[in-house]
């Protein structure tokens, strides 16, 4: 688990191209990075741009991870080259404090950034997103949403166009300073989201009360 809370922002070193063992392909990345590589060991899970991948070759100043056919399909990963920054985290221990939100590393989507543009007389940044109509019934203003691994608050929402305000930190500390429209984000609802749907869904027959909900921790 993660809370979409970027530790540093790697660079993407080099990108292989290798047959898998079963005959599939596999696309090794190579990330250059400073801060998680005190923590970081060969079969540990690292998320890179929100995706949970599992670190290989680990060196001095730079990890790799195997992505798998699948991965790039439903990921912005497709679209990493050389010299391209990415989001960096490492997951979540037990005695750490719970800041962010709730995250997975499992990608609901790719959007598509429309603008990033920096807020007049302000130094906060204003991010327009469309994104995929089947997963904007998730997302809701004041709520959590991960961009990039990146854990934000919406601030707004119309359709499937999602709104959201940048502070200065995020944009020094993560790969948004370097998106630009027309880029594909990954993308990934809040996970209590999808469980309030599948309770309401599946329990058509009677209300949904909020004694029910507290017996499911929420």
């Amino acid at each position: 688990m993660f809370t979409g809370l970027i530790q540093e922002t790697g660079e993407i070193a080099g990108i292989e191209w290798m047959t898998g063992q079963n005959g599939g392909s596999v696309t090794r990345i190579t990330v250059k990075a400073q801060n998680v590589l005190s923590e970081l060991k060969t079969g540990d899970s690292i998320a890179v741009n929100g995706v949970c991948l599992t670190a290989l070759d680990i060196r001095e100043q730079q990890f790799s991870a195997d992505l798998a056919e699948e991965t790039l399909r439903r990921t912005s990963l497709q679209r990493l080259k050389a010299g391209l920054l990415v989001n960096l985290e490492l997951p979540t221990r037990a005695q750490d404090r719970m800041g962010g939100h709730v995250v997975q590393g499992h990608v609901d989507g790719v959007g598509s950034i429309v603008s990033l543009q920096k807020i007049k007389y302000r130094d906060d940044w204003r991010l327009l997103i469309e994104l995929p109509s089947e997963i904007a019934r998730y997302v809701v203003p004041q709520g959590s949403i991960t961009v990039e691994g990146i854990s934000l608050t919406v601030a707004a929402i119309e359709g499937s166009r999602l709104e959201i305000a940048i502070i200065p930190h995020t944009w020094q500390s993560t790969n948004l300073r370097a998106l630009r429209p027309g880029d594909p984000v990954n993308i990934e609802v809040d996970v209590l989201a999808k469980y309030a749907e599948k309770l309401a869904c599946g329990n058509l027959s009677r209300k949904l009360a909020v004694d029910d909900l507290i017996r499911q921790g929420y």
